[in-house]
């Protein structure tokens, strides 16, 4: 079976799937006699990547494989083949979110005492309809609040391989000066073609992102002495200054 055979059909099934596909599962379409190696596997996405440069589309490795992309030059322009409005998120959400993804495991107080505004119950109820967010445990204090984190599938939308892979909050802070105010794209209408739009929304999703991970880095920073007061308070599991991966989840 020639490399040129297999890459085509690694080719096809990103464009049918229309979701991230892993090393795994695009090894299972082969049979067990001629299938390909993951290594093998993985060049032939190399080579995939490297055919798509310069083109509408790109070859994106996410946390939970690869998948076809709408580059995010182009991304204005293909959502009007759906002429809903998307859906758009306050910046108490997206604020709320940043500080989950940087500062994960965190509780709803914490998020809280950053903020200095209370959490409103629905802005985390529509980050876990989202599966942005989970319950990664509990803080072992009185209480035992939850603790919250990021998913795979909050990696897959923002197009991103790990939770390292945000841009460091000292990075945000130098884009002061861009101002960007994109609208986060939000659901789309059911149907292949509908999925196929989120996702190529996503790079720009990254770039909608930008102000309100750059306020919060500020936010960040001021709590950095809060946070120094009340470290023998804090028990193992509490959430650092640096990145923390959530723990994988059972359900994903």
């Amino acid at each position: 079976m020639s490399d040129s055979y297999l890459k085509n059909v690694i080719e096809a099934a990103l464009l049918a799937a229309a979701r991230p596909v892993s090393v795994s599962e695009l090894a299972q379409m082969f049979d067990e006699q001629s299938r390909p190696s993951a290594k093998e596997i993985r060049a032939l996405l190399e080579q995939l990547t490297a055919d798509y440069e310069g083109r509408g589309v790109a070859i994106r490795e996410t946390a939970n494989g690869y998948r076809f992309q709408v580059r995010s030059e182009f991304a204005l322009e293909v959502s009007r083949l759906w002429p809903d409005r998307p859906k758009k998120y306050s910046r108490a959400l997206l604020e709320t979110l940043a500080l989950i993804a940087y500062r994960q495991p965190i509780t709803r107080a914490e998020i809280e005492n950053v903020r200095g505004v209370a959490v409103n119950p629905e802005i985390v109820k529509t980050l876990m309809e989202r599966n942005w967010v989970r319950v990664v445990g509990h803080r072992d204090v009185p209480g035992h609040p939850e603790l919250l984190g990021t998913t795979a599938e909050f990696l897959d939308y923002f197009s991103l391989k790990s939770i390292e892979d945000l841009p460091p909050l000292a990075e945000l802070k130098s884009l002061s000066d861009l101002n960007l105010q994109l609208p986060l794209p939000g659901t789309a209408p059911e149907g292949n073609g509908a999925d196929a739009a989120a996702e190529g929304a996503a790079d720009g999703a990254e770039v909608a992102m930008v102000p309100v991970l750059e306020d919060s880095a500020d936010k960040l920073d001021a709590a950095a002495d809060d946070d120094a007061e009340d470290e023998e308070l804090s028990a193992p599991g509490s959430s650092a200054s640096g990145l923390v991966a959530a723990p994988p989840s059972d359900e994903n």
